[in-house]
């Protein structure tokens, strides 16, 4: 195992695809390890403030506060505009981090938008998710809700802010 994988796990870090990670808070003395997975842009779907090297280069912070409620969705606009900032970090092969508190359900409900923006299926995006983080639920009513209802305004392009 190499410092990094080792990091990984200590981090609770799940890498979803080449250029994607999901976590819970990631805590300050992990950073190096972000550094050398080539993370680039991190998204933040909590209301905690994240430790400040995470929002100082080579980081750059979106910050889409949400609630795991099941009363409170995740905003469909939310949603789209993390994956309208990640698609392009993507694209140049770097890579994007997102996080929530447990990285259960807000995490991956970002994740698995990102994953439609890059032409999965909502139901790909799922279960290539819940396949590479144990603890991952995309599966919980709320959070599948707000996927599929994505991927529908995500294919139509109609997503308003």
């Amino acid at each position: 195992m190499t410092l990094v994988e080792h990091e990984r796990v200590e981090m609770d870090i799940s890498h979803i695809t080449d250029n994607l990670y999901i976590a819970s808070l990631p805590k300050a003395e992990h950073a190096e390890a972000i550094r050398d997975l080539n993370v680039s842009l991190i998204i933040n779907m909590i209301f905690i403030r994240p430790p400040d090297v995470y929002t100082q280069p080579p980081f750059r912070m979106l910050t889409l506060r949400t609630f795991d409620f099941v009363l409170l969705p995740i905003p469909v606009p939310k949603l789209k505009l993390g994956v309208e900032t990640a698609l392009p970090v993507i694209q140049k092969g770097e890579s994007v981090l997102i996080y929530c508190r447990a990285g259960r359900h807000r995490s991956v409900a970002m994740g698995s938008c990102i994953l439609i923006g890059m032409g999965y299926t909502a139901d790909e995006a799922m279960e290539l998710i819940r396949e590479r983080r144990a603890v991952a639920d995309p599966y919980a009513w709320h959070i599948q809700r707000q996927i599929r209802r994505f991927e529908e305004e995500w294919q139509e392009g109609g997503i308003s802010q």
